[in-house]
């Protein structure tokens, strides 16, 4: 459940709330496909409806929240068919992103990359069980965006920003089920390797090979909990 927070007044109470249930949303805090209802995150957030009836909009806006058949709003579920279309963007984008990493990332930007990534192999090696899915997925955001910010294309992070808000929701969900589902070691140590080198086509077939195996593994894993809540629970009874 969410927590009250303090508000600063300063800022437009409804642009507080939007950016209060976005971050609640991305870190999983409020999960996908669960209901929103406006008296209970005015309670929760202590404020009036009004400003969460406007935040709610802007997370509309920006398909972080759906309204269902019944009405209702709820944070986005994304499909099988969401995800492949965000993959083919990411794909397509990133490998614009190395391949510009290449020519125009400097030394101080690898060797921040390089940090960002043993940190995540000190993590994942020595304390797996206690990172979070939220914390895992944000080693492997920190990753991907120094890449995107090395290729010196402000646009291209922009546009990037708002695809890897969409994934937050989409791996989330997956990685709480199988950790496995990540994978931010070798595959990430090839591409970095590879811009070290200034091989943009060796980066390019490396990044590619990486967000196509998390495709296929995140695609697998939605067909498994999709199949999981088709099934029938023990307890239920047949008429």
């Amino acid at each position: 459940m969410l927590s009250a927070r303090s508000l600063q007044r300063s800022q437009l109470l409804h642009e507080q709330t939007y950016e209060m249930l976005r971050s609640a949303i991305l870190s999983g805090e409020l999960a996908a496909g669960s209901r929103l209802i406006e008296t209970q995150l005015a309670e929760q957030l202590q404020v009036s409806r009004t400003p969460i009836r406007e935040a709610l909009r802007l997370l509309q806006r920006d398909h972080l929240v759906t309204v269902d058949a019944q009405g209702a709003m709820r944070v986005a579920l994304l499909s099988i068919e969401d995800a492949i279309q965000l993959y083919d963007c990411r794909i397509a984008l990133e490998q614009l992103s190395v391949s510009a990493a290449c020519r125009m990332a400097t030394p101080e930007q690898l060797e921040q990359i390089e940090s960002t990534l043993q940190q995540a192999e000190r993590a994942i090696l020595n304390s797996s069980h206690s990172l979070t899915p939220y914390q895992l997925l944000h080693l492997d955001y920190q990753f991907h965006r120094l890449l995107a910010e090395s290729s010196d294309n402000t646009w291209l992070v922009q546009i990037l920003d708002q695809v890897f808000d969409k994934m937050s929701l989409l791996r989330l969900r997956t990685i709480e089920h199988n950790p496995n589902v990540l994978e931010i070691r070798g595959e990430h140590r090839r591409i970095l390797e590879a811009i070290r080198k200034r091989d943009a086509l060796a980066a390019m077939q490396a990044i590619q090979y990486h967000l196509i195996s998390s495709k296929d593994r995140v695609v697998e894993e939605i067909q498994a909990l999709d199949q999981h809540s088709l099934e029938p629970s023990e307890n239920s009874e047949t008429f």
